[in-house]
């Protein structure tokens, strides 16, 4: 196993740099005058840009770890399906904590609360690897994991204010690449959990090395722009949000996320039980059909700044759930194709629907605003994760409990082309006239 684990390392390896080279790229490459393949960033916004990817290094690995772990430390602690389900919904309402973080992001600046998680998401996160049973690995999680739910928040609102009207989306779906690499090194660190029932242990305590990135954000990323400005003119109460955006997108984020966090969850076990794949077979089929998806998330940002975000979201985010369900019916090749063609068809979505979140809200609540819909999700997925592992549990397929779930990102679809606004090619403050009034 010491040797598959060897393996995995050298053939994941080059996806990884796939990424980082792609990325890095986009960020150094000399800006040309006729028809740039990429947004112009001036010199500020490439080294935000830059220190914003690395901070989601280890925010998505926190928010990756139980996912990918529960399923090992499951068999340690003897739990059942049922019991796995409930634990990661408990995990998800872990949000009231991120709910008053992210508003105070409102009040005293988004840098200081991202370097704050940045340092307390990899502790508090490394802290299960020390659980003497399954309930207290649960409790660790329900707060590191909304720790690095704020610090992925917070990382997208500042690419929002930071970044031109026709690069915010494109700038999202770098920062989505660079997500891949953090959730990537904890698929990467799989094969360790099968070296023996305690080991997945490990994997949680390689979150701690993740600290270095906190040092680094913390001396380099500035305060945004526009929140310096409104925040010392103290307008917070000129501003307000606006209670139907709100309710469309928490609509959207609660419908979507009932087939999106129990595919993801339950994947590793219908891999592990259904499809008996080892540890080493979980992370060749992790990469072969994910690694691929920066592309798609390239892009999705790039047609969501240039053609619109309503329309690509409103089909690819439906067509990409109903696609993954297929893969939970299939084997074989059948189902290595289903899953690389409905993730990328949710790479498609994801910078579209992920720059919504803080475009459509006045600076001085984008924060609360964003959390509130992140919540949404999370409720959202804590529904589907329970009624998952109820259905499970009582013995009905994988099959029909994902195609019954994806019923949820149809109705999404449905709602985005129903009730949202295009936003491509405008400013923030000509999607929130309210803030230039206030400013005025």
């Amino acid at each position: 196993m010491r040797g598959d684990a060897l393996f995995i390392a050298l053939f994941v390896t080059p996806f990884m740099a796939l990424f980082i080279t792609v990325f890095i790229s986009f960020q150094y490459a000399p800006a040309v005058s006729r028809k740039p393949r990429t947004p112009k960033l001036t010199s500020r916004q490439r080294s935000i840009l830059w220190l914003l990817a690395l901070a989601c290094v280890p925010g998505a690995y926190a928010n990756t770890l139980f996912t990918q772990t529960v399923a090992f430390a499951a068999e340690d602690f003897n739990v059942s399906e049922r019991g796995q389900g409930i634990g990661a919904a408990v995990i998800r309402w872990g949000v009231i904590i991120a709910l008053p973080l992210a508003a105070l992001a409102d009040r005293v600046g988004r840098r200081r609360l991202i370097v704050w998680c940045a340092f307390g998401a990899p502790i508090v996160t490394g802290l299960g690897a020390l659980a003497p049973s399954f309930a207290l690995l649960v409790a660790t999680q329900t707060i590191g994991r909304p720790l690095a739910l704020v610090l992925t928040l917070l990382i997208a609102i500042v690419a929002t204010e930071e970044m031109s009207r026709e690069s915010r989306a494109w700038s999202i779906s770098i920062l989505g690449i660079a997500a891949g690499v953090g959730a990537g090194a904890a698929v990467l660190a799989l094969p360790i959990a099968d070296l023996a029932p305690s080991s997945w242990r490990i994997i949680y305590a390689l979150s701690l090395l993740w600290l270095v990135i906190g040092f680094v954000v913390r001396h380099g990323l500035p305060e945004t722009q526009r929140f310096t400005e409104r925040h010392e003119r103290h307008l917070e109460s000129a501003t307000h949000i606006e209670r139907r955006r709100l309710a469309m997108q928490c609509l959207v984020a609660t419908f979507g996320n009932l087939f999106i966090a129990a595919s993801s969850v339950f994947q590793v076990r219908y891999l592990r039980d259904v499809r008996d794949y080892s540890a080493v077979m979980i992370t060749i089929f992790s990469f072969v059909t994910g690694a691929p998806v920066a592309l798609g998330l390239l892009i999705g940002g790039k047609l969501a700044d240039t053609r619109g975000r309503r329309l690509l979201a409103a089909i690819t985010f439906p067509l990409g759930a109903i696609v993954l369900s297929i893969a939970f019916r299939v084997s074989g090749p059948a189902m290595w194709i289903a899953t690389f063609v409905g993730g990328m068809c949710l790479a498609l979505a994801y910078p579209a629907m992920a720059v919504y979140r803080g475009e459509l809200f006045p600076t001085l609540h984008r924060s609360f605003a964003s959390s509130v819909i992140m919540t949404s999700s999370l409720l959202g997925g804590s529904v589907g994760l329970i009624g998952a592992g109820v259905f499970l549990g009582n013995e009905t397929s994988y099959g029909n409990v994902m195609s019954w779930l994806a019923i949820g990102p149809v109705i999404a679809g449905l709602v985005i082309i129903a009730t949202y606004p295009e936003s491509a090619h405008l400013e923030l403050e000509e999607l929130n006239p309210q803030d230039v009034v206030a400013l005025h």
